[in-house]
């Protein structure tokens, strides 16, 4: 291609310049345009949270003296439309090609979809690249060319597949386009606020945001923590994971790289028989591998961010109480380990991925509160918010999966706390009220004599609550409300059973028989579009053929209502908004859903999320259940 050829490169989160796929075609053939296009209005109920966006703000500044560095600015736009700013750049700068790495949430397919038929048909070369993923989401399918929907079938078959090795090299030098555009200053974009540069300065302590910084936070880890990850990864407190998922999910690291430094590790340890280290490798992949099959779930079935894959759960009784998931999300649980991990979420934007694991069941098992409000909840006040993440976490834990929890399980937090805090040290941290408590009692202090109750200073139903269900009550009405679930299963197959031999038909029915979705994904391929194109796959199952860009439009349309959560205690008053809840709760009380629907729906949070009105106490500053909210790729706590 012409060396006068100008490229915009648009950037998203594929924050670097190391195997950036689109950037290195862009520079090869000529004049390069980097952009960055902030569209809060795009975002909808998906709108970042605070740490979220002050992640961002830093990456973004971090990228933008690497490319002047290298002789092209980053040009900031806030605009309404990522098209109408896109139409601007081209025709400002006479720009005939736009590239951009692939994003594979529903949000961004609507929209990547949108922006790529409109610019094609103003006669705009338009590229696009796997810059996120070992592989594509239409590259893997089973033998009868459907998406798998377990993980292990999944990640055997990828197992299987060659991996196209990263790209190392960095661009030496960026021909600028000479031509200008008018654009923003890192302020204007108003990632964060006046009232939020407070609390986010306390987050530089701790995180170092940039792609750079994202390269040697893999190198300390491979050096430092690797060895040991089999061992340490499931200590709540302290500093015993990677680290990298906020950097992953704003593409400050390229996921082929990570992959490639861990696979050399495995081939080094192999040859000196370290089965310590062949052990924590092969977990660390494993951690790898669920990061791809969350991506490969939210594309291949878009609608999981607002129902459950298991079509049976359509009819499973969620409890919409709000004032429980308030007590939930301020750390009012009774239960200590619950509630310290609220607590430092809310504090700090973090919590460990088995300490999300042990939240997140508590809100869905114990409360029977929709996954998709707690799932919108870890949205909004996660560093490391990643939307394919947080629900094939929430589906996994809810037994919204074919692979996930069983619907029945009950996992006691006593017994939790027990084993992963076993001398109270984490509880004690984040619940100050109960620093005395002896180790014996710390998280089941409701058992405690009074003597000791009074000594350690501890009033229950005072300054520390009692809990707000007892675990006895919590796994009756949960095998109460997966009874009812398969009850109105099982009479919604027999209504529309066509089965003439009623005992034919009442046997057939009578079982409990997962509702699987399928899609087909090989039957999309085609020879004449190009592998590196981003795909928007047809929706199948055995009744109905739908285009899945529809579902997708679906989904954009309903995210536009806005759910506001009443006041529990304002009932027979005029209805107020809790403003603790305007981005993370369900609908008004006058569009709750009955009781055989399986889902409230997403809440809305185009709001930024703003601190509870009671906020709970905390500090100033901000076996194996790997397939939670946040994979592997997480820390127990932010490092010192």
């Amino acid at each position: 291609m012409s060396s006068t050829c100008k490229t915009i490169v648009w950037f998203r989160r594929d924050l670097r310049i190391e195997d950036n796929p689109a950037l290195a075609v862009a520079v090869r053939d000529g004049c390069v345009l980097p952009v960055f296009i902030w569209c809060p209005k795009e975002e909808g109920q998906f709108y970042p949270g605070r740490v979220s966006r002050w992640w961002l703000k830093q990456s973004l500044i971090h990228l933008d003296r690497t490319l002047r560095s290298l002789g092209a600015s980053l040009l900031l736009i806030k605009a309404e439309s990522s098209l109408s700013a896109l139409e601007r750049c081209i025709t400002a700068v006479g720009a005939k090609r736009v590239v951009y790495n692939h994003l594979y949430d529903p949000v961004s397919l609507i929209r990547d979809h949108n922006v790529k038929q409109k610019l094609e048909e103003l006669g705009i070369s338009v590229k696009s690249f796997n810059g996120d993923l070992l592989y594509e989401p239409w590259e893997v399918y089973d033998e009868k060319g459907h998406a798998f929907t377990t993980f292990d079938a999944f990640w055997n078959k990828c197992l299987s597949l060659p991996i196209e090795p990263a790209s190392v090299l960095i661009p030496w030098k960026l021909v600028p386009i000479t031509e200008t555009v008018e654009g923003c200053s890192i302020e204007e974009l108003n990632l964060e606020n006046a009232t939020e540069k407070s609390s986010n300065a306390l987050l530089s302590r701790g995180w170092s945001p940039g792609w750079s910084n994202a390269d040697k936070a893999l190198a300390d880890f491979v050096a430092s923590n690797l060895l040991d990850y089999s061992k340490n990864r499931m200590k709540i407190d302290g500093t015993t994971t990677a680290l990298l998922s906020p950097h992953l999910h704003f593409g400050e690291l390229s996921i082929r790289k990570v992959y490639q430094t861990i696979r050399m590790k495995q081939i080094e340890w192999a040859k000196e028989g370290s089965t310590n280290g062949e052990e924590s490798v092969n977990l660390f992949l494993k951690s790898i591998g669920l990061r791809e099959y969350s991506r490969y779930l939210c594309f291949n079935f878009p609608f999981t961010c607002e129902k459950s894959l298991l079509g049976n759960l359509h009819h499973y009784p969620w409890n919409a109480d709000g004032g429980l998931f308030k007590l939930w999300r301020q750390g009012k649980t009774g239960y200590p380990l619950v509630d310290a991990g609220m607590r430092e979420l809310w504090a700090t934007g973090w919590i460990h991925n088995r300490t999300r694991v042990i939240v997140a069941s508590f809100c869905v098992k114990f409360l029977l509160l929709p996954w998709t409000w707690g799932m919108k909840y870890f949205w909004d006040t996660l560093l490391d918010s990643d939307l394919e993440a947080d629900i094939l976490g929430w589906q996994y834990v809810s037994g919204s999966l074919p692979d996930g929890h069983e619907l029945h399980r009950l996992d006691s937090p006593e017994v939790q706390g027990s084993k992963f805090d076993p001398e109270g040290e984490y509880v004690r941290n984040w619940l100050p009220e109960l620093t005395r408590m002896p180790t014996e009692w710390i998280h089941h202090p409701w058992n405690a004599p009074e003597s000791v109750l009074k000594s350690a200073g501890v009033e229950l139903g005072s300054n520390y609550p009692r809990p707000i269900v007892d675990i006895e009550t919590a796994r009756e009405r949960l095998v109460d409300a997966v009874a009812m679930m398969w009850e109105l299963d099982i009479a919604e197959r027999a209504a529309k059973s066509n089965v003439s031999d009623e005992v034919v038909a009442e046997n057939m029915i009578s079982e409990k028989v997962l509702d699987i979705p399928k899609v087909l994904v090989r039957k999309e391929m085609s020879c004449t579009s190009s592998s590196l194109d981003q795909r928007v796959p047809s929706y199948h199952n055995s009744k109905t053929n739908v285009s899945k860009l529809k579902a997708l439009n679906h989904i954009e349309n309903e995210r536009t209502n806005k759910y506001n959560l009443n006041d529990p205690d304002d009932e027979g008053k005029t209805s107020r908004v809790d403003d603790d809840l305007r981005s993370t709760a369900e609908s008004s009380s006058a569009r709750k859903r009955s009781i055989s629907e399986s889902q409230c729906a997403v809440p809305d949070s185009r709001n930024s999320f703003s601190e509870p009105s009671n906020p709970p106490l905390m500090k100033d500053e901000g076996e194996e259940d790997v397939q939670s909210s946040h994979i592997g790729l997480r820390a127990s706590k932010r490092p010192a």
